[in-house]
């Protein structure tokens, strides 16, 4: 499995012979890989990789020193692994301080991204669950968009789970089967196609199957 965290920058359109293509613009690594966690020493197996950059003042001393020598990171993930599988041979050589860059990903790769929703605030049923609303005619009054009935008389409560207005998006989301269009290794570039969660600016982590490609090591720990 690859994986990089990336920077949501803005949608644009490229052509593919005569045929339009709209993509999303994200920024993804370098990483830095922060710490490897094994079965035997944190019970599960993980990948800790460090993302962007932050100010030294603004960084907690636990933090610090988490991340000493590889850089001051504005992000810190974690991605699942499988250490021990025998097709995963670049995973089980990760060690702290190698380097990910987009050259893991090519164009034409299957991947998921995720990210964080935009946040829509507090919303009714129609828009937030996709509401039909009610009649506009015979003499219906201030119900067009109100949900109706939530339930029965008999249990005399409000089952869980019932469809209600409330809190919209600003969730984490999951996209899958999205398509690696275009891979500019200069500027650090992934083109996607399609849309993906999130804002502008926002914080996507990307996953893809195939063979990890690790870049020179930044540091010999």
């Amino acid at each position: 499995m690859k994986f990089i965290i990336g920077k949501k920058l803005d949608m644009t359109q490229v052509w593919r012979g005569d045929k339009v293509v709209g993509v999303t613009k994200v920024q993804a690594g370098p990483c830095v890989v922060v710490q490897v966690k094994t079965k035997d020493k944190d019970r599960y197996e993980a990948v800790q990789i460090g993302f962007g950059e932050r100010k030294e003042k603004n960084i907690k001393k636990p933090q610090k020193n988490h991340m000493k020598k590889l850089g001051n990171f504005k992000s810190l993930r974690e991605f699942r692994v499988a250490l021990n599988a025998p097709n995963d041979a670049k995973e089980r050589q990760l060690k702290k301080g190698d380097v990910i860059n987009v050259s893991t990903f090519e164009a034409g790769d299957n991947i998921q991204v995720t990210g964080i929703s935009k946040g829509k605030g507090f919303q009714g049923v129609v828009k937030r669950h996709g509401f039909h609303g009610q009649d506009k005619t015979h003499g219906n009054k201030d119900q067009l968009r109100m949900p109706g009935s939530i339930g029965a008389t008999g249990p005399a409560h409000v089952f869980k789970g019932v469809r209600m207005p409330g809190r919209m998006g600003n969730e984490q989301v999951t996209t899958k089967n999205l398509e690696v269009i275009e891979v500019d290794k200069e500027n650090n570039i992934l083109l996607i196609k399609g849309a993906v969660p999130g804002a502008r600016n926002g914080l996507v982590l990307i996953q893809g199957e195939g063979e990890l490609k690790l870049g020179r090591n930044k540091l010999s720990l």
